[in-house]
């Protein structure tokens, strides 16, 4: 029997998929409490243990690994126009599994600089100008970072008149710098990936050892990679399909996911998001069809208080369970606390209902003299065929597919493009970031394995 391992390092579970790559079925999996604060390894053995005993495999052929653990990737991005640049960055930091902290644009004020020396981040990407436009704020905001304390990677992904002399500036003050192309060389024009890539090989090549990672590292037979980028990339092989040397194998169409952790909720839409009404006129950014975004807000155990915040309704039994969350982050609304499922039903339902409002698109009225005109902003996703959950906050709840309910439209969300009509599907066995790392090297297997489970 030919077995993969994959691994998942959560910021409160570390969970193990064991794979029969000949059948394509998951034989074994498991979880233990993620262990960053003493040594990684050491939850990782416990479920690993559990998994020799349930399929009796003790030799993996191959071993990936994915991590948000200890937060995942802390990151700031920095763009002129909040609109363009700045989104163009944001969009590129959230494609490639990072956490984006904050966004900010213009020139950074004295402000500005100090809350991102508060943020602390692990990367910050710095872009601005189309290629021969406005190069001045980047090289103001380029001067502003160097002053920063702080062991963080700049990477500079703007306009490529001024990108020399920014790396310059960064490098003279002992930063560490990437450069790449422009994240918006034209106007309008979108061009991500390579910032996604470079955001990508920072966190093979120095988030890993700063996390306490670099022992599962040397365990496994691959990079480790940002789990929000193993679920992205799933989720595009799942609505995309697959088209290689082996031939076309159809994907399932346009899809969402909403992944609810302990600390943020990650939200994936994989369509075109044009109009489907022929009058309406996008505003801004046309956004790409694979997009992610991360509330980092937006959690159930770590982020909890500030999901609070714009919660309206918060009782007695909230405010308990949320006291006892803030006291023991990995405590389950099981056994002595079963008293609170309800409760994390409720939170559960605001999350995916917060984190699907701020994701999608929506419509306003515009005035002019040719008359009223609706104008769409953001991603038009009412066609979506597709929403699925995962997290544990999901799928161990007593009725997992009311909380996903929260993602379509509803009465009362006006002029939100949310999912009219999807079929909700459930990731029960959390096999979305393991499939993920599959699609590395086995895409078809990854593929034929999401259609069984999903299709």
């Amino acid at each position: 029997m030919r077995v993969i391992l994959c691994t998942d390092f959560g910021s409160t579970f570390t969970k193990l998929t064991a794979i029969d790559t000949a059948t394509g079925e998951i034989i074994a999996t498991a979880r233990a409490f993620t262990t960053i604060d003493s040594n990684v390894m050491l939850g990782f053995e416990t479920a690993l243990t559990e998994i020799h005993a349930m399929c009796g495999v003790r030799d993996f052929e191959v071993r990936l690994a994915a991590s948000s653990a200890a937060g995942g990737l802390k990151m700031v991005s920095c763009g002129l126009v909040p609109d363009l640049t700045a989104k163009a960055s944001r969009l590129a930091a959230a494609s490639a599994g990072a956490k984006v902290v904050k966004t900010f644009s213009y020139e950074l004020t004295s402000a500005d600089v100090m809350e991102i020396e508060e943020i602390c981040p692990d990367i910050i990407l710095l872009s601005g100008g189309i290629d021969g436009g406005n190069k001045d704020v980047l090289l103001r905001n380029a001067n502003a970072l160097a002053q920063i304390s702080g062991g963080f990677c700049v990477i500079v992904a703007g306009n490529r008149t001024a990108v020399d002399v920014a790396q310059e500036t960064l490098a003279n003050a002992g930063k560490r710098v990437v450069t790449c192309e422009n994240v918006m060389p034209q106007f309008g024009k979108l061009n991500i990936d390579p910032a996604k890539n470079a955001i990508r090989d920072i966190f093979i090549q120095n988030i890993i050892s700063a996390k306490g990672l670099d022992a599962a590292q040397q365990f496994m037979s691959a990079e480790v990679i940002p789990t929000p980028l193993a679920v992205f990339n799933a989720a595009r092989l799942f609505a995309e399909g697959l088209n290689d040397e082996s031939g076309f194998e159809e994907g399932l169409g346009e899809l969402m996911v909403f992944d609810l952790g302990g600390a943020t909720t990650d939200v994936y839409s994989m369509a075109s998001g044009l109009p489907n009404n022929k009058q309406v006129y996008v505003q801004g950014l046309i956004e790409p069809f694979a997009k992610r975004t991360v509330e980092g807000d937006i959690g159930m155990r770590y982020s909890l208080g500030a999901m609070l915040d714009v919660v309206e309704e918060k009782d007695a039994d909230i405010l308990t369970w949320q006291a006892i969350c803030q006291s023991n982050p990995a405590v389950l609304a099981v056994g002595e606390y079963k008293h609170f499922s309800p409760v994390e039903q409720f939170l559960a339902t605001e999350a995916i209902r917060l984190s699907a409002a701020r994701h999608v698109g929506f419509y306003e009225t515009a005035y002019t003299p040719m008359g009223d005109t609706t104008i769409q902003t953001g991603k038009d996703l009412t066609q979506v065929k597709y929403v699925i959950g995962t997290g544990g906050a999901i799928i161990g709840a007593e009725d997992p597919l009311a909380i996903l309910q929260a993602a379509t439209y509803l009465p009362g969300d006006g002029s939100l493009l949310k999912p009219l009509s999807p079929k909700l599907l459930l990731d029960i066995d959390y096999c979305l970031s393991a499939v993920g790392l599959l699609a590395q090297q086995f895409p078809r297997l990854a593929l034929e394995m999401m259609k069984r489970r999903f299709a």
